[in-house]
């Protein structure tokens, strides 16, 4: 029978997270799990920390897929402005009409200004004048947004997508491991762990916080991967704990990982979380690096940060 229980601990109250909070606090990729609302959506939201943390693919998406509809725009009112404003246009067809004005609107965007089609009259050139100068401020800021995804020190820790119950000493432990996947230099690297109980007390359900002691919570170089254990005694909000609790209480671990990156001369943070279901019960992570062939290196096998395998734990006096 379990005798899960948090009586005996006490509850910290300065975690920024509040009592009431839905859903998971911290998702996978390190973000809060929030939305604002109360200000317009011009003001919710840092435009250029949106860009900054786009995926690969959704931030050249976005460029290419811009710089597609702007010309396609400008083409449309060159070509409601009149073709005869354009000189070389192929007026033989429709398509040839507006392939050839929409390759003059990216020419203009983009100030090459090959020559063969050129605006006639105010009107036209006064669209071009603009979409000309509208595509110096693009491409200023395009290249701001590449230098910045480029220059951003950033982490770059991978972290199992499991966390676990494993046998550790004498009782058993919570663990779950990290290791750096580029080709970073991170020093001083420290963890802070909390762990997040929703309880139902005189039938109000709150979310309730505990700083889980870490084995070790400091290392001076994060070269290898970095299992961190939590060990399971009696000062441990999971001591007692069964594998039923764990499917009938929903739990959060939220991680803090903080780092000095050498080349950069910056400290670097990273975060990520684990909910009950992400927790297994009964298992234990396998080796991830050995030598290579030759004897002479360490091999660091990143695809093996969620191998585990079965493993008894001791039972629960």
């Amino acid at each position: 029978m379990s005798k899960f229980s948090f009586s005996r601990l006490k509850a910290i109250k300065d975690t920024g997270f509040g009592d009431n909070f839905s859903g998971r606090f911290i998702n996978k990729d390190g973000y809060p799990n929030i939305k604002k609302k109360g200000v317009n959506i011009l003001n919710r939201y840092s435009w250029y920390h949106t860009m900054l943390n786009l995926k690969r693919w959704q931030f050249i998406g976005l460029l290419v897929g811009s710089y597609i509809v702007v010309n396609f725009i400008f083409a449309l009112i060159y070509y409601s402005i009149g073709i005869e404003h354009l000189t070389g246009v192929d007026k033989s067809n429709f398509q040839n009409e507006f392939t050839d004005v929409f390759f003059f609107s990216s020419q203009t965007f983009t100030t090459v200004g090959y020559g063969r089609i050129a605006p006639v009259g105010f009107l036209a050139s006064l669209v071009a004048t603009f979409e000309a100068f509208l595509g110096l401020l693009a491409f200023a800021i395009a290249t701001g947004l590449f230098y910045g995804r480029f220059s951003r020190p950033r982490a770059f820790l991978q972290f199992s997508d499991i966390a676990l119950i494993s046998p550790y000493k004498d009782k058993s432990g919570l663990m779950f491991r990290m290791a750096p996947f580029k080709n970073t230099s991170l020093t001083d690297a420290s963890i802070t762990v909390l762990a997040s109980f929703e309880i139902t007390e005189n039938g109000e359900t709150k979310s309730s916080f505990y700083t889980l002691k870490l084995e070790v919570a400091k290392i001076t170089s994060l070269i290898l991967n970095w299992t961190i254990v939590h060990y399971i005694d009696e000062e441990s909000p999971f001591y007692s704990l069964t594998q039923e609790d764990l499917k009938n209480i929903d739990i959060e671990i939220i991680v803090h990982v903080k780092a000095f990156d050498s080349i950069f001369s910056s400290d670097v943070v990273q975060r990520t979380s684990y909910t009950s279901d992400e927790i297994i019960y009964g298992a234990k992570f396998e080796k991830m690096y050995g030598p290579d062939s030759t004897n002479r290196f360490t091999v660091l096998n990143l695809d093996l940060i969620n191998s585990t395998f079965p493993a008894s734990l001791p039972e629960i006096s």
